[in-house]
């Protein structure tokens, strides 16, 4: 059994932005040499999030419009009493959605279906330099 790990990093803007890495996931396995297993995608940081949704404008929208409702930035949450930064919604939403995502590596492709792709979430009250750990597990 192989372990291969990268690291990924890129902008995002705050508030439930929604950034696509498929691609990039895929690079980077094209790069190891682990043809068949799983890769746990993981965000670091305790406001930003993973999973996988067909990446198209409307769906974006109708996932920052979910969080806006449940979770609503608008009101007052205990973690502003310790920290007074304006992101306790930031945290929830992360808590909700989970850091972490394992993906099936078949063939060295990701087993997605046609229109799924992964994406990352910075639920952030700012901008962020987001990095993205993805270890590999698995055979030749």
């Amino acid at each position: 059994m192989l372990v291969e790990t990268h690291n990924l990093r890129f902008p995002t803007q705050g508030f439930c932005h929604v950034v696509e890495i498929t691609g990039e996931i895929q690079a980077n396995l094209d790069q190891g040499s682990i043809r068949n297993g799983t890769v746990t995608i993981f965000v670091v940081g305790s406001t930003g999030g993973v999973t996988t949704v067909e990446y198209e404008p409307g769906c974006v929208q109708d996932m920052e419009d979910l969080y806006n409702r449940l979770i609503p930035p608008t009101r007052d949450y205990h973690h502003e009493k310790a920290w007074h930064d304006g992101n306790g919604f930031s945290h929830m939403r992360a808590s909700l959605l989970k850091p972490s995502l394992v993906v099936p590596v078949v063939d060295g492709r990701l087993r997605l279906g046609t229109w799924q792709q992964v994406v990352v979430l910075n639920f952030d009250n700012k901008p962020r330099q987001r990095e993205v750990c993805l270890q590999v597990v698995g055979v030749e």
